[in-house]
């Protein structure tokens, strides 16, 4: 069984509260007593960017198993590289961030959705060529996981919507020829939530440093848009031996 735990929106700012709820999920990950196929983080790393944060989230996210993080909208590419992927190549800094993680049984293709300067998301068209490449150069019979920051479609969340990932059409044309593109995952909106895009799953994973106020939540214009006392959360997601996938959502004691 394919288990894959799923974090987003970590928002490492210097203060201890995001630091803390950072060190509750990773810790709860580090004590569980099976091990898992991978560990995602789906960006918001650092709140602003700065080296101080990345080294605090160097620190952090840090696991016994296999661990992928991709940036988010408040990340910056090049102190993101230096920080966090040392050994990683690339001789342009803000070039976007694309990894991939081949396991035992499925592949997860983590792309950067992030506009350097902008909140609003778009993969650049390097970014769909390689995942074109990705997905090409993979056998039919195993499953592809495609995560990015920002999802693709509106989650009917206005504040969110607003800034969510654009261009989406182009990716649709690509997962049309690839049937194995088994589920696209996400982060941004720091709430738990499923939809579909392309004809597959869209999941959503919570977000750590906060949770979303939904619009049939907010008492009024002037409330703030998330909730800073609920805990922090994730996704696991399960690839079954039938092909199937499912999802459960977890909170952390801080």
């Amino acid at each position: 069984m394919i288990v894959i735990a799923h974090v987003s929106d970590v928002h490492i700012d210097g203060d201890q509260r995001a630091t803390e709820r950072t060190r509750a999920v990773l810790r709860y990950l580090e004590e569980l007593p099976y091990d898992l196929s991978a560990v995602l983080v789906t960006g918001d790393i650092a709140d602003h960017g700065t080296p101080d944060e990345y080294a605090t989230a160097r620190e952090l996210l840090t696991s016994r198993h296999p661990l992928l993080v991709c940036p988010g909208n408040h990340d910056d590419r090049a102190a993101f590289r230096k920080a966090l992927l040392p050994e990683e190549t690339s001789t342009l800094p803000y070039a976007p961030v694309n990894q991939v993680l081949r396991g035992e049984g499925f592949v997860i293709a983590l792309c950067d959705s992030s506009v350097p300067g902008e909140h609003q998301g778009l993969l650049a068209d390097e970014t769909l060529e390689w995942l074109d490449a990705v997905l090409a150069g993979t056998p039919h019979e195993l499953p592809v996981l495609v995560a990015f920051h920002h999802p693709p479609v509106p989650l009917h969340t206005p504040y969110v919507d607003e800034i969510r990932q654009f261009g989406e059409e182009r990716l649709a044309a690509l997962a049309d020829r690839h049937p194995h593109l088994t589920a696209f995952l996400a982060g941004h909106a720091h709430t738990a939530a499923a939809t579909t895009f392309a004809g597959r799953p869209l999941l959503v994973a919570p977000g750590v440093v906060s949770a979303l106020r939904l619009p049939w939540e907010n008492p009024g214009p002037d409330s703030p848009h998330v909730h800073l006392d609920l805990p922090p959360a994730l996704a696991f997601h399960i690839l079954g031996e039938d092909g199937r996938l499912t999802t459960h959502y977890r909170t952390v004691t801080v």
